[in-house]
C-alpha cells in the first residue's frame, strides 16, 4: 500500500505552464512509462489535511481468468446426451464443447490442437466424455469436475477417424476409420487393442470393391457379442466378436448414412443417399423385406418412386403401448428447391414434417431408458441446427417445442455493440423483466425443460448485473447477468420509431446504408433515470424513456445539421502529437457493418437538409418499457450524406443529449426538444486552435460514402480511421496493414472527430472556485476541450428558460485519440455525474409531488462539499493523464503504449476502490492506479484477431469484463483475484450422483429361448492377453492433464508429490464411501427380493404347476 502526499508532490512543482501545453508527458515515463509525476503547476489546494489520498489497490486484487461463456455454440459439429445424468455436450468446428445442463449449468472447454470435433459420445452415468476431433484423435474428459478437462488423448497416425460407438456401461470403444477397418480401445487405460476387424475380413472375398470409410457401428441389443459394421458403399457386415468371422452380410446399391436398430434385435433399419429408408430382417439378409421413400412421388406406372434428397439420419425408436417412431433429417423431394430443412417423424401412418430455420446439424431422440434392449419410450427430440438448438416434445400429437431456458438467441439479429453494467441498482432487473415477460410466445409444450442434470448454486456474489447488447437489426437486449448467468429480460425495438422501407427505393431515398439501416452503432445508458440512449448507423440518436404504462403519442423528431468547413491541417506541433513509428499499431482493413453503402447519386438534384430515414409522423402505440422520447437525425448537407456517429453522452439531471462525428458536435436539449449547439470541431476551439487550419475554399464537390466503405490505400491514421466507422467488421479478421509512419501525411479528408464525451459537475477554467455543469470532449487528434453549461437557476425554469452552451477556453493534450473520461473527488473517490431519480411520466397519480424532478448532484456518499479540487482522469489510445482541476496542473501521466493503442478503457470500481481498465488492440489487459497511475496489471490476454472483439470488449465495475468471442457468444472474464478464488463455488456441477436405472426383468421364457443367453466377456476378448498389443505406430497414447483440477503449477518436487497423493486419498476415499452405499442399497434390494419371494412362495403355495 502505498501513500500519495500531493503536499510533497507540489512542493517540487514550478509555476503553472499554459494549460494544455504541458500535455506531451516531457517529465513522464516512456517507453513502459511509470506513474511519474509531471511538472506543471500548482495544485488547487495543496495545503489541506485531507490531500493525502491513501491507494489502496495492489496488484495483489488482480488476476485474470475466464468466467463463462453465454450463446450457442459457433458453427455445431456433434451432439450427444446423457440420459441417466440428463445433461447434453455439442462439439463445433473450432474444437469446443460446451456441456449444458439445467438453466445455469453450462460449461465451455476447449481443444488445444483446435481441430473441428467429429464426435461426442458419453459415458453414461460415469461423469466422462470421448471426443474425436478432425486430427484423428480421440479424448477423454473427465466432467467429475467443475472445469473439465482430459485424462487420456489417443492420437491415429495412420488412418482417419470416421465414426465411434461405445455401448452402454462397457470399457471398449469401438473406433472405424476411412479405411474401413474398426479398432477397439479400452476407455480405462486409452490404448489400443491388438484385436482389429479389417475390412477385407468383414466383406466377401469375392467382392473387387473397397466398402468405404466406416460410417456406422453398434452392437446388437440382443447379443453384445455381435457387432454391426456400415460401409459407405451401402455394405452392412454383422460380425460375431468371439469368432472373428462376419455371421451374415447384406448388400444395398445406395449409399448408406445412419442404421438403427429395433430394440429386440431381429430387425435393423438403414438411411439411403436416395431418400429411402430399408428395414432388414436378420433372418434373410438377401434384401429388405421393406423399402419406403417417405416423401418420394409415387409413379403412375407403379415403378419405383422417384429418388429424393440423401436421410442423412434415421432413429427407430419403439414404444410399449403404441406404434414405433421412425424420426429422420433430410429425404425431401429434389422438387421443392426452396423447402427449409426438415425433420420428419413418422409413427403409424401419420407423418410429420417439422420445418426448420436453419439447416439440421444432428438431432437424438430422448428416451426413457438407457438400455438398448428395452423399449425405447421416446418423449422427445433434441435438434441441432446450425443457429439455434430446439427441443420438440414427442408425448403430444401436435408435437410442439419446448420453451428453451437457455440464452441461445444472442445472435437473433447480429451484435453490434454492447454494455455491461455491475452492481446496478437492485430493483431494474425485476421492473425489465415486469415488462419484457408480458412478450411471450404461445404454443410451448408445457412439460418441463428435459435437459435438467447437474447442480447450480447462486454462490456468494449477489449484486445485480445487467448486459445489454444493440443488433444490426435495430433491435436492444437487456439481459440479467447476475451470478454468472444469462436470461433475457427484454426487448427494445429501436426501428420502430422509422416507417418501413418500400422495396425498391433504397437507391432514390437519401439512405446511407442499404442493409441494416437501423443497426445499432453507440448505447448510452444511465440506470439510475433509466434514459437510455441509442446512435443508429444512419446518423441519427433516439433518446428514451422508461414506462410502466402504455401510451398513445406522436414521436418528436429533430435535424441537425454538422458540416466540416476546413482544407487542410498543416502539421501540428511535434509535441503534441509524436510521430509514430512503422512497426507501430497494426490497422485493421475495415468494412461495413452493413455491407455496401450507396454514394451520391448523380442524378436528379444535390441532396440538402434531407435526414437518412422517415420518423414515423402519425401517433404511435408504444408498449410498457422503454418509449421513444425523441430522435436527432442529422442531414445530407450540399449533396454530402452525414457522418456516422462517434460518440454520444446523456445526462438526465441536465436534460441533455450530446454527440459528435468526424465533422463536430452537437448538443440537444431533450426537455424542450431544441438544438443548443451545432459546431464543427475546429470551431469549438475559437482562438485556442492549436492547429493552424485553412478555411476549405472553394469547394470541392465530393462523394463521401458516409464512412461505411473499405478505407482507400493512402495512408491514414487510426484515430481518423476509427471515426469513419466504429462498428465496421474487419474483412480480413485480422490486423494487417501498418499504421502511417506521421500524422503529417494525414489524408486530405481527415476530420478531427468527437471521440469522447462526458458530462460533468466540474471546473471549467483554471479560476474557477466552485464547480459547474460542464460537457468534457475529447477528439481523435488527443484534445481536450471544455464545454461550460449554463442551466436555469431553478427547475421551474427548466422548461422554458433556454440552456446556454459555450467553450470555456480550455484546452488540455493527450497522445491520441481520447477514449475515456472521470472525476476523482479530493480524497480519490469517484464523483458520479449527476442524474435525475426515476420517476413515471405517465403515472395516473401525476400529482405535484410526482411532477417535481428530484435530482442527485453529487454521488459519494459522504455529505461533505467536494472541496476544493478534483482530479480529471483523461485516457487515450495512447497514454493516461490525471489533472488538478481547477489548476489544470497534470499531476501524473503514464505512457501505456508505444507500439499499439488501445481500443478500450475505462474508470471501474473495486474492493471500494477505483482503477483504469484498459484493453490494447496487441490483446493486453492492463490496470492503473487513480490517481497515481500506477500499474497494477498488464497480462497479454488475446489477440485482437477480429473487429468483433475491438468493438464490443468491455469493462465493468467488480473486476468483470465482457466480448464477443464469435458471431453466437459473449465470453465473460474477470480480472479480480477474488472472483478466481470464488469462482468455484459459482460454476454448476456437470455431475451429480444418480442411481443408474435398473434393467427390465426380461422373462423367464425369453431368456431362455430369445437371444444368447451366453455372457459376453469383453475383457477377455479384446484384453492384451488374448488379443495381444496393437501396433505401436498406428496411435500414440498422450496422458491428459484432467486429473488434478486446478494444481497445474504443483507438477513438480513435494507440493506436486504432497497433491497428487492428496487426490488419490480423496479418490480413494470417494470410492469407498461409493462401495459402502452399493453395499447397502445391494443388502436392501436382497432384503425386498426375499420378502417379494416369500409372498409369490405363499400366493402359490397350493396350486399345481397346470394353474400358473
Amino acid at each position: 500500500m502505498k501513500k500519495f502526499n500531493f503536499r510533497k508532490v507540489l512542493d517540487g512543482l514550478t509555476a503553472s505552464s499554459p494549460g494544455g501545453s504541458s500535455g506531451g508527458g516531457s517529465g513522464g515515463g516512456s517507453g513502459a512509462g511509470g506513474g511519474s509525476v509531471h511538472p506543471g503547476g500548482t495544485a488547487g489546494a495543496a495545503g489541506t489535511p485531507r490531500d493525502e489520498i491513501q491507494e489502496t489497490l495492489t496488484s495483489d486484487y488482480f488476476q485474470i481468468c475466464k468466467t463463462v461463456r453465454h450463446g450457442f455454440p459457433y458453427l455445431p459439429t456433434a451432439l450427444a446426451f446423457d440420459p441417466v445424468q440428463k445433461i447434453l455436450a455439442i462439439g463445433t468446428r473450432t474444437g469446443a464443447i460446451r456441456i449444458l445442463g439445467r438453466p445455469g449449468v453450462d460449461c465451455y472447454c476447449q481443444h488445444e490442437s483446435g481441430a473441428a470435433v467429429l464426435q461426442l459420445q458419453f459415458l453414461i452415468n460415469e461423469g466422462a466424455l470421448v471426443s474425436a476431433s478432425a486430427d484423428d484423435a480421440l479424448h477423454l474428459w473427465n466432467l467429475r469436475q467443475k472445469r473439465p478437462a482430459i485424462l487420456h488423448s489417443l492420437k491415429f497416425n495412420r488412418e482417419r477417424i470416421t465414426y465411434c460407438h461405445l455401448p452402454f456401461q462397457s470399457k471398449w470403444l469401438y473406433v472405424g476409420t476411412e479405411r474401413g477397418n474398426t479398432h477397439i480401445v479400452n476407455i480405462e487405460s486409452f490404448i489400443l487393442s491388438g484385436y482389429v476387424i479389417m475390412w477385407n475380413k468383414a466383406i466377401e472375398l469375392s467382392t473387387k470393391t473397397h466398402p468405404g470409410p466406416v460410417v456406422h457401428l453398434s452392437d446388437s441389443p440382443r447379443d453384445e457379442g455381435k457387432l454391426l459394421i456400415g460401409y459407405e458403399n451401402g455394405t452392412v457386415v454383422f460380425w460375431d466378436l468371439r469368432s472373428k468371422r462376419a455371421d451374415l452380410r447384406a448388400y444395398y446399391d445406395e449409399a448408406i448414412h445412419s442404421v438403427a436398430w429395433h430394440h429386440e434385435g431381429k430387425q435393423f433399419m438403414c438411411s439411403h443417399s436416395d431418400g429411402s429408408l430399408t428395414l432388414w430382417n436378420l433372418k434373410s439378409p438377401n434384401r429388405p423385406f421393406q423399402t419406403t421413400i417417405p416423401h418420394g412421388k409415387i409413379q403412375r406406372d407403379g415403378k419405383k418412386p422417384e429418388s429424393c434428397k440423401p436421410i442423412l439420419k434415421v432413429e427407430y425408436k419403439t414404444c410399449k403401448n403404441s406404434e414405433p417412431f421412425v424420426i429422420f433429417s433430410g429425404g425431401l423431394s429434389y422438387d421443392k428447391a426452396c423447402r427449409r430443412p426438415s425433420l420428419t417423424i413418422m409413427h403409424g401412418k401419420a407423418i410429420t414434417v417439422l420445418e426448420m430455420d436453419h439447416p439440421i446439424v444432428d438431432f437424438l431422440t430422448l428416451c426413457e431408458t438407457p438400455y438398448p434392449n428395452e423399449f425405447q419410450e421416446p418423449y422427445a427430440v433434441v435438434v441441432l441446427l446450425e443457429k439455434d438448438l430446439i427441443v420438440v416434445d414427442l408425448t403430444q400429437s401436435n408435437f410442439p417445442i419446448f420453451e428453451n431456458p437457455y440464452p441461445i438467441d444472442i445472435h437473433e439479429s447480429p451484435v453490434t455493440c454492447t454494455e455491461y453494467f455491475a452492481d446496478c441498482p437492485p430493483d431494474l432487473i425485476p421492473v425489465l423483466y415486469s415488462v419484457g415477460a408480458k412478450h411471450k410466445k404461445q404454443g410451448y409444450s408445457n412439460k418441463e425443460w428435459p435437459i435438467s442434470g447437474g447442480a447450480w448454486n447462486l454462490g456468494a456474489q449477489t449484486y445485480p448485473e445487467i448486459i445489454i447488447t444493440g443488433h444490426a437489426d435495430g433491435s436492444v437486449k437487456f439481459w440479467d447477468a447476475s451470478a454468472i448467468t444469462l436470461q433475457m429480460l427484454y426487448k427494445l425495438k429501436t426501428s420502430k420509431v422509422f416507417e418501413k422501407q418500400k422495396v425498391g427505393e433504397g437507391k432514390a431515398t437519401a439512405e446511407i446504408v442499404e442493409e441494416d439501416p437501423f443497426a445499432v452503432q453507440m448505447m448510452y445508458w444511465c440506470p439510475e433515470s433509466r434514459i437510455f440512449c441509442v446512435a443508429g448507423v444512419s446518423a441519427y440518436v433516439v433518446v428514451y424513456r422508461f414506462s410502466k404504462h402504455e401510451v398513445n403519442t406522436e414521436i418528436a423528431s429533430l435535424e441537425v445539421r454538422l458540416q466540416y468547413e476546413v482544407e487542410d491541417i498543416i502539421t501540428p506541433e511535434p509535441e503534441i502529437i509524436p510521430p509514430f513509428p512503422d512497426a507501430s499499431s497494426q490497422l485493421p482493413s475495415l468494412k461495413s457493418l452493413s455491407g455496401s453503402t450507396n454514394t451520391v447519386a448523380c442524378e436528379g438534384t444535390m441532396k440538402d437538409s434531407i435526414p437518412c430515414l422517415s420518423v414515423k409522423t402519425r401517433p404511435v402505440r408504444m408498449p410498457p418499457g422503454y418509449q421513444a422520447d425523441l430522435v436527432i437525425q442529422l442531414v445530407w448537407v450540399d449533396g454530402e450524406p452525414p457522418q456516422q456517429i462517434t460518440s454520444l453522452a446523456v445526462n438526465s439531471a441536465y436534460g441533455l443529449v450530446a454527440f459528435g462525428n468526424c465533422n463536430g458536435l452537437a448538443v440537444v436539449d431533450f426537455m424542450q426538444k431544441t438544438v443548443l449547439l451545432s459546431m464543427g470541431t475546429i470551431d469549438l476551439y475559437g482562438s485556442s486552435d492549436p492547429y493552424q487550419r485553412q478555411p476549405r475554399s472553394p469547394r470541392k464537390s465530393k462523394q463521401f460514402a458516409a464512412g461505411l466503405t473499405e478505407l482507400s490505400d493512402s495512408p491514414v491514421s487510426l484515430e481518423l480511421e476509427r471515426c469513419k466507422s466504429p462498428t465496421s467488421e474487419n474483412r480480413e479478421n485480422s490486423f494487417s496493414r501498418s499504421r502511417s509512419s506521421s500524422v503529417s501525411s494525414i489524408d486530405r479528408d481527415s476530420k478531427e472527430a468527437i471521440t469522447a464525451l462526458y458530462f460533468m459537475e466540474s471546473f471549467a477554467r483554471k479560476n474557477d472556485s466552485a464547480v459547474s455543469p460542464c460537457l468534457w470532449v475529447g477528439t481523435g487528434l488527443g484534445m481536450v476541450l471544455i464545454l461550460s453549461l449554463n442551466l436555469p437557476a431553478s427547475d421551474d425554469l427548466r422548461q422554458s428558460e433556454p440552456v446556454m452552451v459555450s467553450p470555456s477556453g480550455t484546452v488540455l493534450t493527450l497522445k491520441g485519440a481520447v477514449l475515456t473520461f472521470a472525476c476523482l473527488d479530493c480524497m480519490g473517490t469517484l464523483t458520479h455525474p449527476p442524474y435525475e431519480v426515476w420517476r413515471d411520466a405517465h403515472s395516473a397519480d401525476d400529482g405535484e409531488k410526482t411532477r417535481k424532478r428530484k435530482l442527485v448532484m453529487h454521488s459519494p456518499s459522504s455529505s461533505q462539499d467536494m472541496g476544493d479540487h478534483q482530479f480529471a482522469v483523461i485516457c487515450s489510445e495512447k497514454q493516461a493523464k490525471v489533472f488538478s482541476l481547477p489548476s489544470q496542473t497534470c499531476l501524473y501521466v503514464h505512457n501505456i503504449t508505444e507500439t499499439s493503442f488501445l481500443l478500450r478503457a475505462d474508470v471501474v470500481t473495486l474492493c471500494n476502490s477505483v482503477c483504469l481498465a484498459c484493453f490494447c488492440a496487441n490483446g493486453h489487459i492492463m490496470t492503473l492506479s487513480l490517481p497515481s497511475l500506477r500499474p497494477l496489471l498488464d497480462v497479454n490476454y488475446l489477440p485482437v484477431t477480429d473487429m468483433r472483439i475491438a468493438r464490443t470488449f468491455c469493462f465493468t465495475n467488480e473486476g468483470q469484463a465482457l466480448y464477443l468471442s464469435s458471431p453466437t457468444e459473449i465470453q465473460r472474464l474477470t480480472y479480480s483475484q477474488e472472483m478466481c478464488d470464488n469462482l468455484q463455488d459459482m460454476l454448476g456441477d456437470l455431475f451429480t450422483p444418480v442411481e443408474t436405472p435398473e434393467a427390465q426383468n426380461r422373462g423367464f421364457l425369453k431368456g431362455l429361448f430369445g437371444g444368447s443367453g451366453q455372457a459376453f466377456d469383453r475383457e477377455e476378448l479384446f484384453g492384451e492377453a488374448t488379443a495381444g498389443k496393437a501396433s505401436r505406430s498406428l496411435a500414440q497414447h498422450i496422458p491428459g492433464s484432467g486429473g488434478i483440477e486446478g494444481v497445474r503449477g504443483a507438477a513438480g518436487g513435494v507440493i506436486g508429490d504432497l497433491t497428487r497423493a492428496r487426490i488419490a486419498l480423496d479418490e480413494r476415499g470417494q470410492k469407498l464411501g461409493e462401495l459402502d452405499e452399493k453395499t447397502a442399497s445391494m443388502m436392501a434390494s436382497a432384503e425386498a427380493f426375499s420378502k417379494h419371494a416369500h409372498e409369490v412362495m405363499l400366493k402359490y403355495k397350493d396350486k399345481k404347476w397346470y394353474q400358473f
